[in-house]
């Protein structure tokens, strides 16, 4: 985030809530067609979340998805520790993650460096070459 303007450690801990929701709910916690729109939804605080989430994990996603630079945690006065000592975390045990002693709840099997077969198949695009592209002749090799 160095030198960008108006930015600082809160952007991470609104992105770790984006992850955290994603990576529960399967989506992201702001979509729409246009990003107009998806800006629309950020800025207005609103959030809808699945009904299989628990209440803790709402709480602790409503207060990193929180618009509100100074109400969002990670930029409280207590810092990271409100994160880390959430309800949502009870059963992390920080200082065993920390020194990598935490055993992975899921290893996938793979046949070795660049095995693709943990991923699902798709048709991938073709490439389209614009007819306004820039830096033809320094990307001709590349």
């Amino acid at each position: 985030m160095g030198n960008l303007q108006g930015y600082n450690k809160a952007v991470d801990w609104w992105a770790l809530g984006v992850l955290i929701y994603e990576m529960a709910a399967g989506y992201p916690p702001f979509f729409a067609d246009q990003p107009i729109q998806i800006y629309e939804k950020i800025v207005s605080g609103k959030v809808r979340f699945p009904g299989h989430f628990s209440s803790d994990l709402k709480d602790l996603l409503r207060n990193l998805l929180q618009v509100d630079l100074t109400k969002r945690f990670g930029n409280l006065k207590n810092g990271v520790n409100d994160i880390k000592g959430h309800r949502w975390f009870t059963s992390t045990d920080w200082i065993s993650t920390y020194q990598k002693k935490i055993e992975a709840p899921f290893i996938p099997k793979y046949r070795g460096p660049g095995d693709t077969g943990n991923f699902d198949e798709y048709d991938e695009e073709p490439l389209r070459i614009s007819s306004t592209e820039k830096c033809v002749k320094e990307f001709s090799d590349f």
